[in-house]
C-alpha cells in the first residue's frame, strides 16, 4: 500500500505534530450570572453560580488566574417590570458589575448581554402589546441598554433578543453617543431551542406565557441563518454568533464559509448540563467530552467559544 493514513496517527508526538485544530485559552469566553442579592448555586447547572457583587471579585480573580480573557455578563435584578427598565438603568446590576470588573481587572474583556428577558416581569425579550412581542418599540430600549452598558465600561455589547433591525439601532445609538469603538457581538443565528432550559432557570427568565418561536429561529431552517447573518453584518455587527453549539455545527460551518466576520459559538446551558450530568453519573469522561465538543466547534469555524466550561477547559488545556 502506498498510502497508509495510520502512519500519521502512530504516536502522540506525530499526532500533535500534524493536528489541524487547536483550542487556545484566549478563545474562551466565560458566561457569568450576576444577581442583585446573595450568591446562589444553580441546581440545574452544577458548579455554576449566580454571583453577588460582594462575591464577584473572588470569581473574577479565578477567571484572571485561569488565563481566560473575556467574560459575558447576564443580570438578575431584584425587581422586574413590563418594560425591563433595569436593563437600561445606569445603576442596574450588570452596570455595577461592569464598573467593578473594569476597576479590578481593566484588561479583562467585558461583554454585556443585551436583552430584556432577564428584566421583564413577563420574561419575553421585548415590549408586549395585545399578547405579542412588538419589534419596533423594543429597539429603542435595546439601544438604551447598550448605551448604559457602554457608559459603564463594557468593551462589547451582545444583543441576544433577535428583534429585526436591532443591530442598526444599537450601532447608531453607540456612534451618536460617542462609543463608536464599542464592538457589537450579534447573536445572529439564535435558534428557538430546547437546550436553553437551565439558562432560564439560572436567569429566572422563562416566559410567563407562550414561547419565543415568533422571534428566535426555527431549528428546521438553515438558509434563514444566512439571511439573518447578512442583515446583522450590513447593520454593523463586528462579531457574529451561532447558538446553540453542537447541534448546529452545520449551520456554523456554512456561516463561517460565507462571511469573513469573526464567528463565536455558544455552548449553551443545556449542553453544559447534559455533559455535567453524564459525568456526575460516571457515564462519560467529562474532560474528554468537553475538549472534544469545543474542538468540534473550532473545526466548524469558531474563533471564540462561549462556554460555562471555560475555566475548567483552560485548566485542562494546560494539562494536555
Amino acid at each position: 500500500m502506498i498510502k497508509r493514513p495510520r502512519r500519521l496517527r502512530a504516536s502522540k508526538q506525530i499526532r500533535d505534530m500534524v493536528h489541524e485544530i487547536s483550542i487556545d485559552k484566549t478563545d474562551l469566553i466565560y458566561p457569568m450570572f450576576i444577581i442583585d442579592g446573595d450568591t446562589e448555586e444553580i441546581p440545574s447547572m452544577p458548579g455554576i453560580k449566580r454571583y453577588s457583587l460582594d462575591d464577584l471579585p473572588s470569581a473574577l480573580d479565578e477567571v484572571a488566574t485561569s488565563g481566560v480573557n473575556a467574560v459575558l455578563f447576564f443580570g438578575i435584578p431584584k425587581e422586574k417590570d413590563e418594560m425591563g427598565s433595569q436593563a437600561y438603568n445606569d445603576n442596574g446590576i450588570v452596570q455595577r458589575a461592569i464598573r467593578l470588573t473594569k476597576k479590578l481587572y481593566p484588561d479583562l474583556i467585558v461583554i454585556a448581554d443585551i436583552c430584556l428577558c432577564e428584566y421583564t416581569s413577563h420574561g419575553h425579550c421585548g415590549v408586549i402589546e395585545n399578547g405579542r412581542v412588538v419589534n419596533d418599540k423594543t429597539l429603542p430600549l435595546l439601544a438604551k441598554a447598550s448605551l448604559s452598558c457602554a457608559r459603564a465600561g463594557a468593551d462589547i455589547v451582545a444583543p441576544s433578543d433577535m428583534m429585526d433591525g436591532r443591530i442598526g439601532e444599537i450601532r447608531n445609538a453607540l456612534d451618536d453617543g460617542g462609543f463608536e469603538n464599542i464592538l457589537i457581538m450579534a447573536y445572529s443565528v439564535k435558534y428557538s431551542s430546547a437546550f436553553y432550559g437551565p439558562f432560564r432557570d439560572a436567569a429566572n427568565s422563562a416566559p410567563s406565557f407562550g414561547d419565543r418561536k415568533s422571534y428566535q429561529m426555527d431549528f428546521r431552517n438553515k438558509k434563514e441563518a444566512i439571511i439573518e447573518t447578512q442583515l446583522d453584518i450590513d447593520e454593523g455587527a463586528d462579531i457574529i454568533m451561532v447558538k446553540p453549539g453542537l447541534p448546529y455545527l452545520d449551520v456554523a460551518r456554512t456561516v463561517n464559509d460565507m462571511f469573513s466576520v469573526p464567528l463565536a459559538i455558544y455552548q449553551v446551558s443545556g449542553e453544559y448540563s447534559m455533559i455535567k450530568a453524564a459525568a456526575l453519573n460516571g457515564w462519560i469522561d467529562e474532560q474528554a467530552a468537553v475538549i472534544e465538543s469545543l474542538t468540534a466547534m473550532k473545526r466548524a469555524g469558531a474563533k471564540m467559544l462561549i462556554t460555562y466550561y471555560a475555566l475548567d477547559a483552560a485548566k485542562w488545556l494546560e494539562e494536555l
